[in-house]
């Protein structure tokens, strides 16, 4: 009965770390996938957006703005 209970559990544990991991990376967007967007992001109309678009919008251009912050720091060292 305990080794029965140990392999249910090492098997529960592996099972939520597989999952854990197989959701971190599940969600990331590839380059072609963000210029695609970058691409929508400048042919929006302010006005006819709806407030999600802005907001996915003004995220893909701080996640820019930092980028470019951050290369020209590694260019002055």
């Amino acid at each position: 009965m305990n080794r029965l209970l140990s392999v249910v559990a090492a098997t529960l544990l592996a099972t939520v770390s597989l999952g854990a991991g197989a959701m971190s990376h599940g969600g990331a967007m590839s380059d072609e996938e963000k210029a695609e967007k970058m691409e929508a992001c400048k042919k929006m109309d302010p006005m006819k957006a709806d407030d999600k678009m802005k907001a996915e919008c003004k995220k893909l251009e701080e996640m820019a703005d930092k980028k470019m912050d951050d290369k020209k720091m590694d260019d002055k060292k």
